[in-house]
């Protein structure tokens, strides 16, 4: 397994030399620097090219939420885990808004921080079960108004077809249950096979639910989902 270089950016000497202690007693894990301040970071960061850095939040001369933007701007490849303090949802949203990977709280469990590393050094990301407990909840709590739009490349007519196509609906059903002819069914599938860009219902069917589009289980003939 390659080596993971870390970079420590906290402005505690006592906090740093206590991190420096933990990771350099992990086999696979170096520690490549370390940063007191924002503007600091962004130097070692240049300098080391680090595989993941672990920012504290609140640091002199610049913040780390403003070191991960300026850091990501010219090196998009290194992962950055803000270990802070802070849970907030503004800290928790900024620093995501900044393209940090991962979000680990002071005081968490070693493991935590250590699945994180190895998580964003991997490409992944991750965040400390409390702080994904408070996305789960805003998330949860959004206005169904706010959401992302579905497919919104679709008109809203042909987002309701492909929903009964997604519960394996046939042509001729869903020009019952819409009222509409034939034609104009067949004519909005292919619109939506088109700006989809799949080749047929079972395709289309997979993309809908699996944005959650479509409520009971698809109907299933013999051969497949049935077409007209």
């Amino acid at each position: 397994m390659e080596t993971i270089h870390v970079l420590i950016a906290d402005d505690h000497t006592l906090f740093r030399d206590g991190l420096r202690a933990l990771l350099t007693s992990i086999a696979g894990i170096e520690v490549v620097g370390e940063a007191a301040s924002g503007k600091e970071a962004v130097r070692l960061a240049v300098e080391h090219q680090p595989d993941v850095i672990l920012m504290d939040i609140q640091m002199p001369d610049l913040n780390g939420i403003e070191a991960t933007r300026q850091i990501l701007r010219t090196s998009p490849h290194i992962g950055i885990v803000v270990l802070t303090m802070f849970q907030d949802d503004d800290s928790v949203f900024a620093v995501m808004r900044a393209g940090a990977r991962g979000y680990v709280l002071k005081g968490a469990d070693q493991g935590v921080l250590l699945r994180a590393v190895r998580a964003v050094a991997n490409g992944e990301s991750l965040f400390s079960p409390e702080i994904a407990a408070r996305l789960m909840q805003f998330f949860a709590g959004l206005d169904p108004a706010s959401r992302p739009e579905l497919f919104p490349e679709l008109t809203e007519r042909e987002r309701e077809i492909l929903s009964f196509i997604a519960n394996g609906h046939t042509n001729a059903e869903i020009a019952e249950k819409l009222v509409i002819s034939m034609k104009t069914v067949r004519n909005h599938v292919s619109n939506i096979f088109s700006k989809l860009q799949v080749a047929d219902r079972a395709q289309a069917a997979i993309r809908a639910r699996e944005a959650g589009l479509g409520g009971a289980s698809p109907r299933l003939s013999d051969s497949g989902f049935k077409g007209e």
